[in-house]
């Protein structure tokens, strides 16, 4: 644990904090407090009141009172099997898991049990290399300290909610006895619901998580453009009643088009100017639909462009 404790400080070290954006915020700059006085007077605060709480929770807290249940009877043990939350996903995958076997040659491979154990690890390494994977697919290799705004990249907000809607399905295939019991509901409809849920729930959870996030993504550029909405109703001497817009600052107006927007990568012409086919890899291929897929029309709305706020904004086109 202290090992651990020391490698995340040297890589905060390294990495440095990372900071929402706003007016005097850049890429390479780090915007925070000191090491000493602040930050250590912060953790020593922490540190003492979690070791006070321990201690009073040490003092008059009863854990396991094991003489209100009488001496240890083996054939009295519950089912009620509770995992871990950082192994919940992968109980989840056994209990949900039908029982299929393999029998070769006088042995007998358990499928239902090698399955989600080879899945596991699989899961866990997608996690760790998709910041890898968007770097390749991007070709970013900057150093970057501002944060996006989830609404910015659809795309990604939708695979860490897809990520969550799973584990929270498999988290219930993992304690489906408890679910069962304190519901009231068949363990085998719990468990149906996670089987079908796997594949079905991410899927649903993506695409309603991408257009949530492109729709804020056109409430910030009509915002923009436009104003904030007041509230008040106004009449016009013609009698037309329109909602009057109050202009954004120009704080707000950075933090909701500072971000960038560029093109996504393109493979290029397949034929040269003297019309000889260019040889295509097909990882350039792969990077280049996964950088459409990712970054392309479908999946951002263009934030307004410096003239188009000009012309909005000019004359009494704003109410």
């Amino acid at each position: 644990m202290l090992a651990l404790v020391t490698v995340h400080l040297i890589l905060v070290f390294y990495h440095k904090h990372t900071q929402f954006p706003g007016p005097g915020r850049k890429e390479r700059s780090v915007v925070g407090m000191p090491f000493l006085p602040v930050y250590m007077a912060k953790a020593g605060g922490f540190f003492f009141l979690v070791f006070g709480v321990l201690t009073v929770m040490g003092a008059i807290a009863q854990i396991n009172p094991v003489w209100a249940f009488g001496p240890y009877r083996p054939d009295l043990v519950t089912t009620g099997a509770q995992p871990d939350w950082y192994l919940g996903f992968s109980e989840g995958l056994i209990r949900v898991m039908p029982g299929w076997e393999i029998n070769l040659w006088g042995h007998t491979l358990v499928l239902g049990v090698f399955i989600p154990f080879a899945l596991f690890p699989l899961v866990m390494l997608a996690i760790g290399v998709y910041p890898f994977i968007e770097a390749w697919i991007t070709g970013d290799k900057r150093e970057h300290h501002i944060l996006d705004r989830p609404r910015n990249a659809p795309v990604r907000t939708g695979l860490g909610v897809a990520w969550l809607t799973l584990y929270a399905v498999l988290l219930i295939g993992g304690g489906n006895d408890i679910v069962a019991t304190h519901l009231h509901l068949s363990i085998n409809v719990i468990t149906w619901f996670v089987r079908i849920g796997v594949f079905v729930l991410p899927v649903v959870a993506f695409i309603v998580t991408k257009k949530i996030c492109m729709g804020l993504q056109r409430r910030d550029r009509a915002k923009v453009l436009h104003g904030r909405e007041t509230g008040t109703i106004k009449r016009l001497p013609n009698g037309e009643y329109i909602e009057v817009h109050e202009p954004l600052s120009q704080s707000q107006l950075f933090t909701l088009t500072q971000h960038e927007q560029n093109p996504p990568y393109e493979m290029g012409p397949v034929v040269d100017a003297g019309g000889v086919h260019r040889k295509v890899k097909r990882s350039e291929r792969l990077r280049a639909r996964l950088a459409k897929a990712m970054f392309g029309p479908d999946a951002r709305i263009e934030k307004p462009t410096v003239e188009e706020y000009r012309e909005i904004t000019s004359g009494d086109h704003r109410h």
